[in-house]
């Protein structure tokens, strides 16, 4: 039997976060069983032991030191769980990485997570944050998911519903600390066919001469059109897509449309109408623009990055002066995606 990893003290969390924000925790502890994590649930001193759960750090900005136990999900194992004559179920741990697991199932010939490749994170940080790209959400993709009650150290499955799936939301991102998720299981369809309906995918696979598109030349698309307009972590810190897209009554876009006839905007089966908000963003100026350490992506003005040197404060700083230019201007609230710590 393989022994736990040993808790570290005093960690230094930078590396640890995409942004490359510092912060330190009291302690660091490997998660890389869900008996390691049911055994700490057991422990006396659990109840009292402040938490901050982290998976791949792409989706956190830290303010400051964290002073208790930052739990760093590293479960891992991918498999196939069952199959029926619609689809494949497919399970992976919560530390898998998000973008190899997809690249996975491709090479195995299960599509349908194509349209998500290449979004850093983990699996177990998808659910929580119900990722989507280019025309689609893990949620359409979503069976039921593992997780366990940190207050009780008590493990139950989640159903589709019981997560409460909204736009860049659930029910594990409105009750931060309240559960860890441990494995997610994928449904994927048999009777596949590719969700070429963004501009951005169309265009690039026009551009390389696909016109029937298999799953993995789709990924390849979407890989291709990331590497493009977003920024490498490794390179230079950032969180990925730092702004939730708004979506406004139908009343306000036709305001916002008569003023602004190019705006983007994409009809919600509610009624509601989303914005794209990078071009609100663009639009009021930031667009490569920088305010200390923290700037505006040149390429694609919905990524702050880290220029150097940048802390939470900084982050916290370009984010308000930004959400406050885009409601003077076109009187849209936009929200953060990320979660700060």
């Amino acid at each position: 039997m393989t022994a736990s990893p040993l808790p570290v003290a005093d960690a230094d969390l930078t590396p640890l976060n995409t942004f490359g924000l510092p912060a330190r925790a009291h302690r660091l502890l490997a998660l890389t069983s869900v008996d390691q994590l049911a055994a700490l649930a057991a422990s006396p001193e659990w109840t009292l032991m402040p938490r901050l759960v982290l998976g791949g750090g792409s989706n956190l900005i830290f303010s400051g030191d964290f002073g208790g136990t930052v739990l760093k999900v590293e479960i891992g194992g991918r498999r196939l769980v069952a199959e029926d004559d619609e689809a494949w179920v497919v399970e992976a741990g919560a530390g898998e990485s998000w973008h190899e697991f997809v690249r996975w199932t491709l090479a195995q010939g299960w599509p349908g997570l194509e349209n998500l490749s290449l979004i850093p994170g983990t699996v177990g940080a998808a659910p929580i944050q119900n990722i989507g790209a280019y025309g689609l959400e893990m949620a359409e993709r979503f069976e039921s998911l593992d997780a366990m009650e940190l207050a009780t150290g008590v493990a139950r499955v989640f159903t589709a519903a019981d997560c409460a799936f909204g736009y860049r939301d659930s029910v594990f991102k409105r009750n931060p600390g309240r559960r860890l998720v441990t494995a997610v299981r994928f449904r994927l369809p048999k009777h596949w066919a590719p969700l070429t309906r963004y501009a951005d995918v169309a265009r690039e696979l026009e551009a390389q001469g696909i016109a029937q598109p298999t799953a993995l030349q789709v990924s390849d698309a979407v890989i291709a059109i990331r590497r493009r307009k977003l920024p490498d972590p490794a390179l230079i810190g950032n969180a990925g897509s730092f702004f939730k897209n708004p979506v406004v009554d139908a009343a306000t876009h036709a305001r916002l449309a008569a003023a602004h006839p190019s705006m983007p905007a994409y009809l919600q089966t509610d009624g509601g109408v989303k914005l794209a908000a990078g071009w609100l963003i663009e639009q009021a100026g930031w667009k490569g623009r920088d305010l200390g350490p923290v700037g505006c992506y040149e390429r694609q003005a919905l990524v702050l990055v880290n220029r150097g040197g940048a802390s939470g404060a900084d982050v916290r700083r370009i984010a308000a002066a930004i959400q406050a230019d885009v409601l003077a201007r076109f009187g849209v609230q936009i929200e953060p995606e990320p979660v700060f710590v």
